[in-house]
């Protein structure tokens, strides 16, 4: 089973000064700095996924400037994201629509014929049909059309044919560049039925590798029921990628379903987006145990904060000084110069006017969410879970690495994050 990391621009700045917070003044954000797989000096990932839509372009706003769009385009996805293939043997670069980026959209703002030449300008190993996200989801076993109001009903249907076409013409037209790249066709679908319906039509179009769409807000037992559903009715000679996977803790319950590949930047975006899973460790006896990054934000930057400023609840000076107070003092915990309690009052002296505006006269809500935000804190600076990671971000930054504030920390720990994943899962390689 193949890990494919879904990038989003996801570089560092190898040169940040953690102590200045800030990069060198001459930086050039994508010319100076590194992917996760040049920061590590190995792969986490058997590949890499980029969506149309992070790209960019006429119909839809991507991430990529205009620079960045001219020059993925000129020299293809893999010199783009320096990713090379004599540098990273056996490695693939998967692409796809980004279909939750016009879900809104009454049809995909693509054609099949534009994205057979995306795919293969940008000489990508793999590429997705055009889909039309379907976010209702019923796992029982009637599947009938009562499930839902007629009108949903009626839009469900109306994209399932969207996307059942649109895999029929771009199968078609991908043949006139003698399949350069590996066509997907992608399944959509409002139960286990449908979908399993979708993938007999695909495969009956002549597909090999099929890519199961829709997956991201499903609970992992409707998600494997999809699947499946999904193997019953197309066997096993079919390759199968699941688009979306982020269910890490459930990932073993998938094993026996025959999963090619699948992609996921859940690993990554959980460091700065999940409300306490930030930091990945390794389970002694296997699986992995989550921590909570420390916020400590910068008071300048921090819009709460700046707001208490300006209305005169703290100065700023106050609130400079508890933020100073808190990184210094978490730094000198990590050298033994100061306890855990020292770091924690410290900490939780500049978590008061973020949580709640001020300091005292709390109420009973109030003071349980301080408490429980507090054992977070103390259970992660107890553990020193960086001391004991031997990958190349905890060994030379050390406790900077939990420390929740500003994308250069945060996607450290996010591409920290991603090499305990693939351990995690059992691909092997350098961690």
């Amino acid at each position: 089973m193949k890990f494919i990391f879904a990038d989003s621009l996801d570089y560092v700045d190898p040169r940040y000064d953690f102590l200045e917070d800030r990069s060198p003044s001459s930086r050039e954000p994508y010319w100076d700095d590194v992917f996760p797989h040049e920061l590590l000096g190995y792969a986490p990932y058997d590949g890499i996924l980029v969506s149309k839509a992070i790209v960019g372009g006429s119909k839809i706003n991507g991430k990529y400037s205009e620079s960045q769009t001219m020059r993925f385009r000129r020299v293809g996805v893999r010199e783009f994201l320096r990713f090379r293939e004599e540098d990273y043997p056996g490695s693939q670069v998967f692409g796809d629509c980004g279909a939750f980026s016009y879900h809104a959209l009454k049809d995909p703002p693509y054609t099949a014929e534009e994205m057979v030449d995306f795919y293969g300008d940008g000489r990508f190993t793999h590429g997705c049909s055009i889909d039309h996200v379907i976010f209702d989801f019923v796992d029982n076993d009637t599947d009938t059309e009562n499930d839902f109001e007629a009108d949903r009903m009626e839009e469900n249907y109306r994209r399932f044919e969207i996307t059942s076409k649109n895999a029929e013409e771009f199968l078609k037209q991908s043949k006139r560049i003698n399949n350069s790249f590996n066509p997907m066709g992608v399944v959509q679908g409002w139960s286990p039925k449908s979908m399993a319906e979708a993938a007999v039509r695909l495969k009956k179009m002549g597909y090999e590798y099929i890519a199961i769409g829709g997956t991201v807000p499903l609970r992992a037992p409707q998600l494997r029921k999809a699947l499946v559903a999904v193997r019953e009715a197309v066997g096993n000679d079919l390759d199968m990628h699941v688009l979306g996977f982020a269910k890490a803790e459930e990932f073993e319950t998938f094993r026996d379903l025959n999963i090619t590949s699948f992609d996921t930047t859940s690993p990554l975006i959980r460091a700065f987006k999940d409300s306490n899973r930030n930091y990945y460790a390794l389970k002694p006896g296997g699986g992995i145990e989550y921590y909570s990054a420390v916020r400590v934000p910068q008071s300048i930057d921090n819009n709460r904060l700046k707001n208490l400023a300006k209305q005169g609840v703290y100065s700023q000076e106050d609130l400079q000084s508890r933020e100073h107070l808190a990184l210094s003092t978490l730094r000198a915990f990590d050298k033994g110069d100061a306890t855990v309690q020292d770091a924690l009052e410290a900490v939780m002296g500049y978590s008061a006017p973020l949580l709640f505006g001020r300091d005292d006269c709390f109420s009973d809500a109030e003071k349980r969410k301080f408490e429980v935000l507090m054992q977070r804190y103390k259970h992660v600076l107890e553990k020193r879970p960086w001391r004991s990671c031997g990958c190349k971000i905890c060994r030379e930054v050390g406790i900077e690495v939990i420390i929740f504030r500003a994308s250069n920390r945060n996607k450290r720990r996010g591409i920290h994050n991603l090499q305990v994943y693939r351990k995690h899962i059992g691909i092997s390689g350098e961690v």
